[in-house]
């Protein structure tokens, strides 16, 4: 049996990029958290559930980073950058180029894509295949990523809504409501089957 602690990162700064010459892509990586954030994720992290972790990957992006450094210094463990676990990408080069119905649409539909983006079948397959590498047997492993990618992943064992009570085995074990630092524990058997999945 294998534990894995999937974590959304915390709240991120907000920021002005209208003089930003960066493309949307790379403002969203260096997105980095607020000051609430940062306490947000010092206080989630210092729980007994966080202790004993015995390996921590986080994203490339800034506050995925940031949020793991808290869960890397209660565990006197490195975090290794998986750029896998990042999020969704939106293929677009203005936020005025994303349609309104854009997530729900995506969602519904997992080709969907615009542009150079990624679709839900793309990023769930890319967030699988990651997991898949980093797994270890009795090992206590805890990902940091992102909302999106963590809901798409959990589609492959789980049965997702997009604003509603998520199941797995037909019991519920997430209302939909993300905040930051959502977390979700899954104990996965040798095969990689998904055993049990809460909401902490």
């Amino acid at each position: 049996m294998k534990t894995v602690y999937l974590v959304r990162h915390s709240k991120p700064l907000k920021v002005d990029n209208a003089l930003n010459n960066d493309s949307i892509q790379i403002q969203n990586e260096k997105s980095s958290l607020s000051m609430d954030g940062e306490k947000m994720a010092q206080e989630k992290f210092n729980s007994d559930e966080f202790s004993n972790i015995d390996v921590l990957y986080s994203s490339n992006y800034v506050r995925a980073i940031q949020t793991a450094k808290y869960i890397a210094d209660k565990n006197n463990i490195e975090i290794n950058i998986v750029s896998d676990f990042g999020e969704r990408k939106h293929g677009i080069s203005s936020w005025d180029e994303l349609p309104k119905d854009f997530e729900l649409k995506q969602f519904n539909d997992e080709n969907y894509k615009i542009n150079n983006g990624e679709s839900q079948k793309e990023v769930r397959e890319r967030m699988y295949n990651a997991l898949i590498k980093v797994l270890a047997d009795n090992k206590r492993i805890v990902i940091v990523s992102h909302a999106t990618a963590i809901m798409y992943l959990l589609g492959i064992w789980c049965n997702i809504s997009y604003d509603g009570n998520s199941t797995f085995n037909g019991k519920i074990f997430f209302d939909g409501k993300w905040d930051y630092c959502e977390s979700f524990k899954l104990v996965l058997d040798d095969n990689n089957n998904l055993v049990s999945i809460v909401n902490i």
